[in-house]
């Protein structure tokens, strides 16, 4: 193996450098100071339940404050800037399982990996000494195996359409890129197989070189210094991508819908976006059950009361929920909004040319048609302020 076999071209994305303090804790600090403000009256005359009070007594932004509202105010007046936000359940049809669905999630079934505990896969420490399991465990998950699913072409569809402002995912299965989603209009914030580099020296290699290591069960190891080489994926004790703590701010204030799909909104901080939108900006939950509806210690450090999501509840003025499975949900949103057609062509096209791909080179895995590059800097290295990088 040459010295430069699997090192990226040029334009490929780089990692960050490691972001500063300020902006690493950036949600905390707001948060705290805006919940110290309220409580201690610094900013206004009023308090906590006064805020909440005013928030009830705003008009509704959606005149029907349900599914077919929602879908009659998109179609009269539409959306621009809208955001989406995401997680495992929007790939699970592709056969990708999730991370905490009894029985059936991934941390339900790592009994084999003989773990000390099953988040263990995933935290940089156990990896440092043992990197073997987590190797294991990416050649059955590694990208290139699976399709992207509706959710992914209806986000593709959204961008095609000039609709769409960012997108938000906490999946690492690189789908929405096989999808044909522009890596500039996405915020990975778990991080993704789509780069990888050297734990040691920080050499870059490209995702066919890892494939190929992993797919011949050998650990990737540095041609450079013999470190490991591990996938651009957020562990624990690792930080967040620079631009997860960078394009929130501007997204979600100008955000006029938000469609939060297949997330438990569990795992912070990326469970504290939804609460960063302005307060006239509509917020759609595609999900199995209601999530984000949540009344913990973190809700009381939100921007303000009225940032609390009301999914499903009689008081709500712009938080609308569809149950069901993700696919059906966004093939309803296009049926009604006239494109249903071309999502279920899409769909179809697609799946005809990764296989088409596949069956030429079976080695290579599938790759969006010229889909540009997103440039960035070195990725952050390690931080207390760790959050695992997979999806929830």
């Amino acid at each position: 193996m040459s010295e430069d076999k699997g090192n990226p071209p040029k334009d490929e994305k780089k990692g960050g450098e490691k972001p500063s303090t300020s902006r690493a804790t950036e949600f905390d600090v707001e948060a705290i100071r805006n919940f110290l403000a309220e409580k201690l009256s610094l900013l206004s005359s009023g308090g906590g339940a006064d805020d909440e009070a005013d928030a009830r007594r705003a008009p509704k932004v959606l005149e029907k404050v349900d599914f077919d509202g929602l879908m009659q105010h998109w179609k009269e007046k539409g959306f621009r800037n809208i955001v989406t936000m995401v997680g495992a359940g929007i790939s699970t049809s592709a056969g990708i399982p999730d991370f905490r669905s009894p029985d059936t999630g991934l941390y339900s079934n790592l009994q084999k990996y003989n773990l000390p505990h099953p988040t263990a896969i995933f935290e940089l420490d156990y990896f440092m000494d043992n990197p073997q399991p987590f190797f294991t465990l990416a050649k059955e998950l590694y990208p290139g195996t699976f399709k992207p699913t509706p959710c992914h072409y209806f986000v593709k569809l959204l961008h095609d359409k000039g609709w769409l402002r960012r997108h938000y995912t906490q999946n690492i299965d690189t789908l929405e890129r096989i999808a044909g989603i522009p890596g500039e209009k996405m915020v990975e914030a778990h991080g993704t197989f789509f780069t990888n580099h050297c734990l040691g020296c920080r050499k870059a290699f490209t995702m066919e070189w890892m494939k190929e290591e992993i797919f011949s069960d050998r650990v990737p190891t540095c041609s450079s210094c013999n470190g490991i080489v591990k996938p651009d994926i957020v562990f624990f004790g690792e930080n967040l991508p620079m631009e997860f703590y960078e394009l929130p701010q501007k997204d979600f204030r100008d955000c006029d819908l938000l469609i939060i799909m297949g997330t438990s909104l569990e795992v912070q901080p990326f469970a504290s976006l939804p609460d960063k939108v302005n307060d006239t900006c509509v917020r759609l939950l595609v999900n199995r059950e209601l999530v984000g509806n949540r009344d913990t210690i973190w809700s009381l450090f939100t921007r303000s009361s009225a940032g609390k999501m009301e999914f499903g509840m009689p008081e709500s003025r712009r938080d609308v929920a569809w149950l069901g499975d993700c696919d059906d949900g966004v093939q309803a949103i296009a049926d009604q909004l006239g494109f249903g057609d071309e999502l279920r062509d899409l769909v179809k096209r697609e799946h005809a040319r990764i296989d088409a791909e596949s069956t030429e080179e079976p080695k290579k895995p599938a790759q969006p048609s010229k889909e540009p590059k997103k440039e960035t800097s070195e990725p952050p290295k390690e931080s207390k302020e760790a959050e695992k990088g997979k999806t929830d």
